[in-house]
Protein backbone atom coordinates (compact mmCIF):
# COMPACT_ATOMS: atom_id res chain seq x y z
CA UNK A 1 0.00 0.00 0.00
CA UNK A 2 1.51 3.28 -1.12
CA UNK A 3 0.99 6.39 0.99
CA UNK A 4 0.81 9.88 -0.50
CA UNK A 5 1.98 13.13 1.04
CA UNK A 6 -1.63 13.89 2.02
CA UNK A 7 -1.69 10.62 4.01
CA UNK A 8 1.44 11.74 5.88
CA UNK A 9 -0.11 15.13 6.61
CA UNK A 10 -3.32 13.46 7.81
CA UNK A 11 -1.35 11.15 10.08
CA UNK A 12 0.64 14.06 11.53
CA UNK A 13 -2.52 16.12 12.11
CA UNK A 14 -4.28 13.23 13.85
CA UNK A 15 -1.28 12.69 16.14
CA UNK A 16 -0.93 16.41 16.88
CA UNK A 17 -4.63 16.86 17.62
CA UNK A 18 -4.78 13.68 19.72
CA UNK A 19 -1.83 14.85 21.81
CA UNK A 20 -3.11 18.43 22.00
CA UNK A 21 -6.40 17.08 23.35
CA UNK A 22 -4.48 14.82 25.77
CA UNK A 23 -6.05 11.66 24.37
CA UNK A 24 -4.41 8.26 24.30
CA UNK A 25 -4.77 6.08 21.23
CA UNK A 26 -7.24 3.97 23.21
CA UNK A 27 -9.37 7.00 24.15
CA UNK A 28 -9.38 8.29 20.57
CA UNK A 29 -10.28 4.83 19.28
CA UNK A 30 -13.29 4.71 21.61
CA UNK A 31 -14.47 8.13 20.39
CA UNK A 32 -14.11 7.13 16.73
CA UNK A 33 -15.57 3.67 17.28
CA UNK A 34 -12.43 1.79 16.23
CA UNK A 35 -10.08 -0.66 17.85
CA UNK A 36 -6.97 0.96 19.36
CA UNK A 37 -4.75 -1.12 17.07
CA UNK A 38 -6.33 0.65 14.09
CA UNK A 39 -5.41 4.07 15.51
CA UNK A 40 -1.87 2.77 15.95
CA UNK A 41 -1.79 1.55 12.34
CA UNK A 42 -3.10 4.90 11.08
CA UNK A 43 -0.45 6.77 13.07
CA UNK A 44 2.26 4.38 11.83
CA UNK A 45 1.09 4.67 8.21
CA UNK A 46 0.23 1.01 7.83
CA UNK A 47 -3.48 1.71 7.36
CA UNK A 48 -5.32 4.44 5.49
CA UNK A 49 -8.25 6.45 6.88
CA UNK A 50 -11.65 5.92 5.26
CA UNK A 51 -13.82 8.90 4.36
CA UNK A 52 -16.29 8.12 7.14
CA UNK A 53 -13.43 7.89 9.64
CA UNK A 54 -12.05 11.18 8.33
CA UNK A 55 -15.40 12.82 9.09
CA UNK A 56 -15.43 11.29 12.58
CA UNK A 57 -11.93 12.61 13.30
CA UNK A 58 -12.96 16.07 12.09
CA UNK A 59 -16.04 16.04 14.34
CA UNK A 60 -14.15 14.79 17.37
CA UNK A 61 -11.43 17.43 17.02
CA UNK A 62 -13.85 20.17 15.85
CA UNK A 63 -11.83 20.86 12.71
CA UNK A 64 -12.58 20.70 9.01
CA UNK A 65 -11.67 17.69 6.92
CA UNK A 66 -9.69 20.09 4.72
CA UNK A 67 -7.54 20.96 7.73
CA UNK A 68 -6.93 17.29 8.52
CA UNK A 69 -5.90 16.65 4.92
CA UNK A 70 -3.58 19.65 4.85
CA UNK A 71 -5.62 21.61 2.33
CA UNK A 72 -5.86 24.60 4.66
CA UNK A 73 -3.85 25.82 7.62
CA UNK A 74 -6.97 27.22 9.26
CA UNK A 75 -8.67 24.40 11.17
CA UNK A 76 -11.89 26.40 11.54
CA UNK A 77 -12.16 27.77 8.00
CA UNK A 78 -15.43 26.00 7.30
CA UNK A 79 -17.00 26.76 10.65
CA UNK A 80 -19.35 29.51 11.70
CA UNK A 81 -19.30 31.10 15.12
CA UNK A 82 -22.56 29.96 16.70
CA UNK A 83 -23.06 33.16 18.72
CA UNK A 84 -22.51 35.34 15.64
CA UNK A 85 -24.79 33.11 13.59
CA UNK A 86 -27.59 33.29 16.15
CA UNK A 87 -27.20 37.04 16.70
CA UNK A 88 -27.24 37.78 12.97
CA UNK A 89 -29.97 35.36 11.94
CA UNK A 90 -32.41 35.54 14.83
CA UNK A 91 -32.79 39.29 14.22
CA UNK A 92 -34.11 38.54 10.74
CA UNK A 93 -37.32 36.75 9.99
CA UNK A 94 -36.74 33.06 10.46
CA UNK A 95 -38.85 30.11 9.39
CA UNK A 96 -38.97 26.38 10.02
CA UNK A 97 -40.64 24.36 7.26
CA UNK A 98 -42.13 27.59 5.89
CA UNK A 99 -43.64 28.50 9.26
CA UNK A 100 -42.50 31.79 10.78
CA UNK A 101 -40.86 31.63 14.19
CA UNK A 102 -42.26 33.87 16.89
CA UNK A 103 -39.96 35.94 19.10
CA UNK A 104 -40.54 33.38 21.86
CA UNK A 105 -39.59 30.54 19.46
CA UNK A 106 -36.41 32.39 18.48
CA UNK A 107 -35.42 32.87 22.12
CA UNK A 108 -36.06 29.19 22.89
CA UNK A 109 -33.99 28.19 19.85
CA UNK A 110 -31.12 30.42 20.97
CA UNK A 111 -31.22 28.97 24.50
CA UNK A 112 -31.37 25.37 23.24
CA UNK A 113 -28.48 25.75 20.78
CA UNK A 114 -26.36 27.58 23.34
CA UNK A 115 -26.94 24.82 25.91
CA UNK A 116 -26.06 22.13 23.35
CA UNK A 117 -22.86 23.99 22.44
CA UNK A 118 -21.69 24.36 26.05
CA UNK A 119 -22.52 20.74 26.90
CA UNK A 120 -20.52 19.57 23.87
CA UNK A 121 -17.69 21.95 24.79
CA UNK A 122 -17.61 20.67 28.39
CA UNK A 123 -17.78 16.99 27.31
CA UNK A 124 -14.82 17.42 24.94
CA UNK A 125 -12.50 19.08 27.45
Amino acid sequence: MKFKDSDKILKANIINLREKNKLTQIELAEKVGLDATIISKIENETRKVSSSELNKFANIFSVSTDYLLGNTSNSYQDELDLKDFLDQNLEKGMTYADEKLTEEDKEKLKIALTQIFWKHHKDNK
